[in-house]
């Protein structure tokens, strides 16, 4: 289906098989089949509709056209026409709506109660074709009203019925858009209205009554308390949040809070969601990949699109160096002159020549050794089994400014 809803036109490219299963489109059928007095006809637009016979529907306010097949190749040019409503209808239509909140709160949702119809009606506001309302024509030779072309077009506007009411709106000649654009001016005067009528709440202004009655001063604040307290244990249950994820969880957040308590600092408060959660992954024991910390990597792993792998490769980075060396696994960049150049040497005078330069990578022969600078200039070893272009920060080390230092250097 393809509309164009600032405009009093729309255009129905597939409407749904089968016949009207709701309301508004079994209103829409009683209508038109107490309206007509040929029952064969009606029968044969029932088939015509069932089979597929109707083309493209267009509906615009006061017509319904489409093109329907019949017995010759050549399609007939089928339209339905409908009575609009004047102006005076239009208001009484948005008074009624206006005046029932239930209504009125369906209308700008884009549903429409059924009920709105019996009510429109009692209004002298007919939504529904009665006698006279409906003006079949088709370019066939038939002249019967309708012909089975024209009752054709009938049942399948029942099924856009069933799909959004509002096209019957439209038949009666105000768009979608428009309609929800008065009803919500008319529902912004009446709350409008309610505040200029509401009886006024007695009371003073806030700075009298503070100056009439002083308060207090406030308590001094609790000391903060020398550690954080451990969280309460959560019970395992079918259903249930991981409970050793929660107990991390909850456990970080107590930490985080007497941080920020004792120091009046946030210490994740620059990092990104995809930082605090390798960082919440860090702090556990293990890689991730064992089974007490299997939960908490696959939940936040979930929660930030990556897998639990891609997480424990990012996990061991963090362990390496914190946010810096999160960047240097993640992002490769163009280092300038200067302490890149000069690590080669100095590595090939440790034993390590042939290094191949790829932007902040130097590679050792055999794929077995890695070197990455960062922008913090220092340098991080990766490793990755011989042959394979796999690359894991090394277990245990940690990042130096010399390049030597930081292949020989492996953490306590």
């Amino acid at each position: 289906m393809s509309t164009r809803p600032d405009e009093r036109r729309r255009t129905f490219d597939a409407v749904p098989q089968g016949s009207a299963s709701t309301w508004w489109g079994h209103a829409w059928v009683r209508a038109l089949e107490e309206l007509s007095l040929d029952d064969g006809r009606l029968a044969r637009g029932r088939t015509y509709a069932r089979e597929g016979y109707v083309d493209t529907i267009s509906v615009t306010p006061g017509r319904i056209v489409a093109y329907v097949r019949g017995s010759r190749a050549r399609p007939y040019r089928t339209e339905i026409r409908l009575r609009t409503l004047t102006d005076g209808d239009w208001e009484s239509f948005l008074d009624t709506a206006a005046a029932h909140p239930a209504h009125l709160a369906a209308l700008l949702d884009k549903d429409m109660p059924h009920t709105l119809a019996e009510l429109s009606a009692d209004a002298g506001v007919e939504l529904l074709p009665a006698v006279g309302d409906l003006l079949p024509a088709c370019t066939c030779p038939d002249r019967g009203r309708p012909c089975k072309h024209a009752a054709a077009l009938c049942y399948r506007t029942a099924r856009l019925l069933d799909e959004d009411p509002f096209v019957l709106l439209l038949m009666r000649g105000r768009g979608e858009r428009e309609l929800l654009d008065a009803l919500s001016r008319r529902n912004a005067a009446h709350a409008a209205r309610e505040r200029t009528t509401a009886p006024a709440t007695p009371g003073i202004p806030a700075r009298e009554a503070v100056a009439r009655a002083p308060l207090p001063p406030l308590p001094a604040p609790l000391p903060v308390p020398p550690h954080p307290a451990h969280p309460p244990s959560y019970p395992a249950a079918a259903g249930a949040p991981d409970a050793l994820a929660l107990d991390q969880l909850a456990t970080d957040a107590a930490v985080r809070a007497h941080t920020i308590l004792s120091t009046s600092h946030d210490p994740v408060a620059d990092l990104t969601p995809w930082q605090d959660a390798v960082r919440l992954a860090a702090a556990q024991p293990g890689s991730g990949l064992a089974a007490p910390t299997r939960a908490l990597y696959r939940d936040l792993a979930t929660a930030t699109g990556r897998t639990p792998t891609a997480l424990a490769r990012a996990v061991a980075a963090w362990r390496q160096g914190g946010p810096d060396a999160l960047e240097v696994l993640e992002t490769p960049w163009d280092p300038p002159a200067g302490p890149f150049d000069r690590a080669r040497p100095a590595l090939a005078a440790s034993g390590l020549a042939n290094l191949r330069p790829w932007r902040n990578h130097l590679t050792a022969p055999g794929g077995s050794l890695q070197l990455r600078l960062g922008r913090d200039g220092y340098w991080y070893a990766y490793e990755s089994d011989p042959g394979r272009d796999d690359w894991w920060p090394r277990p245990r080390g940690t990042p130096s400014t010399d390049p030597v230092e930081a292949v020989a250097r492996r953490a306590s």
